[in-house]
């Protein structure tokens, strides 16, 4: 699912070795989720959650999510709008006052979608390849 858009089709790669490296070190760092979603015993949807202790925000706990897909047959059915609910769900239980996410300029439906989940834009962000 991570390929299947526009912006991963060009990003993603093929070997799958990465990618459950990537999910070993996501599950010896701790505090990370890697939630799939299932619908008559395929994967249709899945999402990552970071759980963040920091100082700001009168050391407010956050949790980020990333990685938000559902699989193209899938979308418009409204697991989208579930796997948010279920994704503030996890962070009111880990003790996080905030949910935050980012995403590409490109991707103005899911902004949209963001925004109407109640998200706001509230902040500029910037990365850099290292």
């Amino acid at each position: 699912m991570l390929a299947d858009d526009m912006l991963g089709q060009g990003r993603e790669g093929t070997d799958l070795a990465q990618y459950v490296a990537a999910f070993d070190a996501m599950r010896a760092e701790g505090g990370n989720l890697l939630i799939v979603g299932e619908l008559a015993g395929d994967v249709v949807a899945t999402y990552q959650l970071t759980f963040i202790s920091g100082l700001s925000l009168k050391a407010t706990r956050r949790a980020q999510i990333e990685s938000v897909r559902i699989a193209a047959p899938f979308r418009g059915r409204g697991l989208g709008a579930a796997m948010f609910a279920d994704a503030e769900a996890r962070a009111r239980a880990a003790g996080c006052g905030l949910l935050q996410l980012t995403t590409n300029r490109a991707r103005e439906r899911a902004q949209s979608f963001y925004e109407g989940l109640g998200y706001t834009p509230s902040h500029i962000g910037f990365k850099k390849p290292l």
